[in-house]
């Protein structure tokens, strides 16, 4: 997962990746909107711009042509859709899902492309539901937190956080820490929720240096719960791993 990321970020930063793409008129894909290859949308004050690409990726570019975020989906022509249930899906040629947030349930939900470089999932009510540094509720199967990223229970109590030496660590709304991963000392790790269910924490090196040991159970997700728990259940419900 880790390295199609990294290849999505890796693309060309210069004014030709933007070569050709046809912005929207809006900061917002709104519920049943497609953005179709070399389409984009851009904030309002123009600085952040996200574009499906034709590479596959979807790629939210800021100034100077940086990357600051890519879907992992490289390597084959797609599209981009903010389905009217509330998920975005980034669908192939063949209308195979290939990457999703995860947010069905919230019809009407839209994504939003914000001044501050922000990209953000709301329902139709406003409320937030996922952006491009946070998970809110779960963590699922087959996504990564980077440094600097989080999954935050749903009543914002609690926060895991990727942080940048290389700990994986809950904090409550006070910033005290409660649980933390023995994986200090790795500036760059990344901890990634596996599709065959394991969570793993890999060094920048993309060496493995800790895990729940929870494999065999595909599609399994990590849960940040309203109580500040911190649990690994089976696609089907069922706790495999807690944080002691």
């Amino acid at each position: 997962m880790s390295a199609i990321l990294a290849a999505a970020l890796a693309l060309p930063l210069s004014a030709t990746a933007h070569a050709g793409a046809i912005d929207r008129t809006d900061d917002k894909l709104s519920a049943g909107e497609v953005l179709k290859p070399n389409e984009s949308v851009k904030s309002e004050n123009g600085q952040y711009r996200l574009i499906q690409q034709a590479q596959g990726n979807l790629v939210l570019y800021g100034p100077g042509n940086t990357a600051l975020w890519g879907s992992p989906t490289s390597g084959a022509t797609a599209y981009a859709t903010m389905q009217r249930e509330g998920n975005l899906v980034i669908y192939n040629t063949s209308n195979q899902p290939l990457w999703g947030t995860n947010t069905a349930g919230h019809p009407g939900a839209y994504l939003k492309v914000q001044n501050d470089g922000n990209l953000v999932i709301y329902s139709a009510s406003n409320e937030f539901l996922w952006s491009r540094h946070a998970y809110v509720g779960s963590l699922p199967s087959g996504h990564t937190l980077k440094t600097g990223q989080w999954v935050q229970s749903k009543n914002g109590e609690y926060k895991l956080l990727m942080q940048k030496e290389g700990n994986l660590v809950l904090y409550n709304r006070a910033n005290k820490a409660l649980w933390t991963t023995p994986t200090a000392d790795r500036p760059g790790a990344y901890a990634a929720m596996q599709k065959e269910g394991n969570l793993v924490i890999y060094s920048a090196q993309n060496a493995g240096v800790w895990t729940t040991k929870t494999a065999g159970n595909a599609g399994a997700y990590l849960a940040v719960q309203n109580q500040g728990n911190v649990v690994i259940y089976s696609k089907d419900n069922k706790p495999l791993w807690s944080a002691k």
